[in-house]
């Protein structure tokens, strides 16, 4: 599995650096990881973080270009008494940059997480309440997607229609249940939500099936649906 064979030399990469724990997140750790198709969530805690550690990450990470899926592996770097919620070394798309540890990432983490490597997270990351879990979400779903619905250009593109439209139905159920789902449960309950089903039947296909035409309007429906259903969701839980 060309997954396995990633995650071993990008640990091997990073022994030197001694990490304190690597885990995965995501749809990795969550059982609903689908090879070249999901990405690769991973947390990795140093000792720390100076300007050589940095320079050392950026040329082990650069050693895994060649490698298959490695365009997929992000990794958002901690040391063991950092704040997740600051901004963190992180590597994603190809390149360095710095965000936060979400509260439901962490969530995750705590819920789920694999560890690779080292300590589990409850040694090393504080929990998350649930009432930091629900003000993070309602945040997230009205400061950043209810606003990004009015750039029309980004809703051609895949990765909105899909981040759009499972985000909601996920923020949906940990919102109302206080669980998390996989991407596979929000597909499901989408229709329920009152999704259109042809954009989830093509998000269904990208994720699980053969990928066929985009289906016409997509980005219309898609932005038609979640304006309201966002600012309903808001509205409620806000």
């Amino acid at each position: 599995m060309q997954t396995e064979v990633l995650l071993d030399r990008f640990l091997t990469g990073l022994a030197p650096l001694d990490p304190v724990a690597v885990w995965a997140h995501g749809s990795l750790a969550g059982g609903d990881y689908q090879e070249g198709r999901s990405d690769l969530d991973l947390i990795a805690v140093l000792p720390s973080l100076t300007p050589r550690t940095v320079w050392r990450l950026a040329k082990a990470h650069a050693r895994l270009r060649a490698e298959p899926l490695s365009g997929q592996l992000h990794c958002t770097y901690l040391t063991p008494s950092a704040d997740p919620g600051r901004r963190h070394l992180t590597w994603a798309h190809e390149e360095l940059f710095k965000r936060p540890v979400t509260p439901v990432t962490s969530r995750e983490l705590h819920s789920f997480g694999r560890v690779l490597l080292g300590k589990p997270p409850a040694d090393l990351l504080p929990p998350v309440s649930d009432r930091e879990l629900t003000d993070f979400i309602v945040r997230d779903q009205r400061d950043f997607w209810r606003p990004a619905l009015g750039n029309a250009p980004l809703w051609t593109r895949d990765v909105w229609v899909d981040g759009g439209l499972l985000t909601f139905a996920r923020a949906s159920v940990t919102l109302r249940e206080g669980r998390l789902i996989s991407k596979r449960e929000a597909l499901e309950l989408l229709p329920e939500l009152g999704a259109p089903v042809e954009v989830v039947e093509d998000i269904r296909r990208r994720r699980y099936g053969e990928p066929g035409p985009a289906v016409e309007n997509r980005a219309v429906l898609t932005r038609g649906y979640l304006g309201p259903a966002i600012d309903e969701l808001v509205a409620a839980y806000g």
